[in-house]
């Protein structure tokens, strides 16, 4: 499976999850990591928000994210982004059919 049908497999399964983390004024810490970390081990996908009060752009926040949390950003829409962890990224991606 390409990286784009990965993509698309992980959004689809996504679709009915709603953001269970979300960046507000206090913008990105390390108890935000933690959570998020957290999260990904326990469901492997999740969705975070990106509240309109933060001071933190959503793209940027996406890529501070991947890099202190070590996961894969799979989509980024509008305030919300969808993020799932290395393993899972890496058995979709080599998966064949």
């Amino acid at each position: 499976m390409s990286e784009k049908d990965a993509r698309k497999e992980l959004m689809r399964r996504a679709n009915d999850l709603s953001p269970t983390v979300r960046v507000g004024k206090d913008g990105l810490d390390q108890g935000l990591f933690d959570e998020i970390t957290a999260q990904l081990k326990k469901n492997r996908l999740i969705k975070v928000k990106v509240l309109s009060n933060s001071d933190d752009d959503v793209g940027k926040a996406a890529a501070a994210i991947e890099e202190a949390t070590a996961c894969v950003v799979v989509d980024i829409r509008g305030g919300v982004m969808v993020l799932t962890d290395k393993r899972t990224w890496s058995s979709l991606c080599q998966k064949k059919f």
